[in-house]
């Protein structure tokens, strides 16, 4: 994958909010599954602005991090 970045991530459809992200309108982070480059990821506050695009080979340890509590602040 030679592009990391979707630059108008609102053209594409099928966006979900992070699990880790509360109701309250605060910092939340949406992921489209079934990309075909990897798992775009964006700020749910510039649904127009850029998408992060990451490889599933680096997104499923980060997620399995997060659900075991492995990360670091």
């Amino acid at each position: 994958m030679t592009d990391r970045t979707i630059l108008n991530a609102a053209e594409l459809q099928g966006w979900r909010k992070s699990s880790y992200s509360n109701s309250e309108g605060g910092s939340c982070v949406e992921v489209l599954d079934g990309h075909p480059a990897g798992v775009p990821v964006r700020d749910s506050k510039a649904l127009h602005g850029p998408a992060l695009v990451f490889s599933a080979a680096c997104w499923s340890p980060f997620v399995a991090a997060l659900r075991s509590h492995d990360l670091k602040s």
